[in-house]
């Protein structure tokens, strides 16, 4: 029995319970399933044996390997599945049948995806994803969520359609289907970096992003934070380690947002800017391709997981008791939610990378990696994205929101349950950031299960050293003071309050506006064209009905007549083609 348990992927778990909880309309017992599934898979992920095909499965000649764990898919399992667990606790509030659902089942397919060994399993879990996520942005309600969801799912599948013809493209090249390292030069291989690069919000492909994850639910936006991303971070790591144009596109992915978060106005949408500066920092890493490097990807990724999820959640607490996430609508909540000011100052603390949180101990070795290559411009530009994230992520999320002007709001405490959730998922935070002083705590605790742990380098990193200190707490003191200062005298960008376009003005305005003017157009062209097409039509058919109707002029006269020459002819020059082309 126990070996049969461990070898059912874990994913498989939350999406049976996600189908059962579609089927039942108890609260309770969808709260059962959603806290039991997680918990259970964890015990599974725990007791599977590593780097076996343990789950393997023969179709139409393709050999497929559904189950299979090294260090590498079990860092981000255990990711994946403990962010399971804090999201239903964080949603126990919620009475929803559809959105429990598609959650758990969206959750179970981003963890199966982690297991899978070749292109078609993970194009099937990869496609769920797509499918079952964007029921959380429809599930608002609102005619804005509905067109982001429309917009976020052509892409996503977009994304799956490019993986499948990718993975099928190298296996006619190669024979092979496993995952496995790959190098861009052939189309095959160039697809699926796209496939990748969509999910994993690379420039140009990322405005998917800050356009559906705010418009999703209370509940949803934080599911949505934890797991799409990081499955395209985990399937570059798989595949792409070492390609160099991943360090300057993830350098570039750091940098970009930056200055969209700074003026945002809406701080969900600030926080979703913040995800892709850093996805940037695990995209880099990973182009870096060394093995420090794809720890600090591995690490960041996991902490990452965390104080972002913290950080929606108690963005999320805020819109469900006021109703609003808007910087120039909110302030001064510290007064009536004191604990949800506490874990949203744990989560930017983490994000900012404050020496003792979690994000301290990941981000320095992405730093330390990009370094160690003589990569002077993209460790500029990862330097100045980290000022960045402390400025948008750090201090104007909960200034805006709990501190500044006094709104004069007064709302409740967030419920219970999203304490709880949020008081985990900070517990973490703050336990992987400190230094290794308890067996089993600090983050010794998040090095021992990095992919590369055995790294001799990695092994004798030491995160809190004088230096990596001194220069981190200057980059920071300076960014505080740098926003205090334009505080005081009022040269702080102001918030706009519109919808700030990104690179999607190409198909927001440029490409709808092509499309309106194309229906414009057919609107006066097409009736003429119908008309035209359909005069033509009607003459070849008199034509030819004329001609070979039983009443048609082929048809008169005797046997060696017109019809009789019409087929010797016809079977004259089918017998010569036939005799030249052979």
């Amino acid at each position: 029995m126990n070996a049969l348990i461990a070898s059912i992927n874990p994913g498989l778990v939350l999406i049976l319970a996600g189908l059962l909880a579609g089927l039942t309309p108890i609260q309770r017992v969808r709260q059962g399933l959603a806290l039991g599934a997680p918990v259970l898979a964890l015990f599974m992920l725990l007791a599977a044996p590593r780097d076996i095909d343990i789950a393997t499965m023969g179709m139409l000649g393709f050999d497929m390997v559904l189950y299979r764990v090294d260090s590498l898919s079990f860092i981000f399992g255990l990711a994946f599945l403990i962010a399971a667990l804090i999201n239903a606790v964080y949603a126990l509030h919620n009475d929803s049948r559809l959105e429990d659902s598609m959650a758990m089942s969206y959750m179970g397919a981003a963890v199966a995806a982690c297991f899978c060994g070749d292109f078609i399993s993970l194009f099937v879990f990869w496609e769920l994803t797509a499918v079952t996520s964007v029921f959380l942005i429809f599930k608002s309600g609102t005619r804005a969520a509905y067109k982001a969801g429309m917009r976020y799912l052509g892409l996503h599948v977009l994304s799956g359609v490019l993986l499948l013809f990718g993975g099928m493209q190298i296996y006619f090249d190669t024979g092979d289907m496993s995952i496995r390292a790959l190098e861009l030069g052939d189309p095959g291989v160039l697809l699926v970096f796209l496939a990748f690069g969509i999910k994993a919000g690379f420039p140009f492909l990322h405005t998917w992003l800050a356009d559906a994850y705010p418009k999703a639910t209370v509940t949803g936006t934080v599911v949505l934070s934890a797991f799409t991303t990081k499955l395209a971070i985990y399937a570059l790591a798989r595949t792409f380690a070492g390609e160099q144009s991943l360090i300057w596109i993830g350098a570039i992915m750091t940098v970009y947002p930056v200055f969209f978060a700074v003026v945002e106005n809406d701080l969900r949408k600030v926080l979703s800017f913040s995800l892709n500066n850093q996805l940037g920092f695990m995209v880099c890493a990973i182009g870096v391709g060394t093995p420090l490097a794809l720890n600090g990807a591995a690490a960041h990724a996991f902490c990452h997981i965390m104080y972002k999820s913290l950080l929606f959640m108690s963005m999320g607490a805020v819109l469900y008791r006021t109703g609003t996430a808007k910087a120039t609508e909110l302030g001064g909540l510290y007064r009536t939610m004191p604990w949800t000011t506490l874990f949203c100052l744990i989560g930017a603390a983490s994000i900012s990378a404050f020496p003792l949180f979690s994000g301290f101990v990941s981000k320095s070795l992405t730093m330390s990696a990009v370094a160690g290559i003589g990569a002077l411009i993209p460790w500029l530009m990862l330097l100045f994205a980290s000022a960045g994230v402390l400025e948008h992520s750090g201090i104007k999320i909960p200034y805006f929101a709990f501190f500044g002007h006094d709104s004069g709001k007064r709302p409740k405490e967030a419920p219970f349950n999203m304490l709880l959730a949020m008081g985990a998922a900070a517990f973490i935070c703050i336990g992987v950031g400190l230094p290794a002083f308890l067996p089993g705590f600090g983050f010794d605790w998040l090095y021992n299960i990095l992919p590369y742990a055995d790294d001799p380098y990695t092994m004798k990193y030491e995160p809190y050293t004088g230096d990596h200190i001194l220069t981190q707490m200057q980059l920071l003191v300076l960014a505080m003071f740098a926003f205090a200062v334009l505080q005081r005298i009022g040269a702080y960008p102001p918030e706009k309050r519109g919808i700030i376009l990104d690179t999607d003005i190409i198909w927001r305005r440029v490409g709808y506006g092509f499309a309106k003017w194309s229906g414009t157009i057919w609107t006066k062209v097409g009736p003429a064209m119908t008309g035209l097409f359909g005069t033509l039509t009607g003459r070849a058919f008199s034509r030819l009905e004329a001609a070979f109707s039983p009443r048609g002029t082929l048809a008169k006269g005797g046997l060696f007549d017109g019809m009789a020459v019409w087929t010797v002819v016809l079977l004259g020059l089918a017998l010569m083609i036939a005799f030249f082309v052979r």
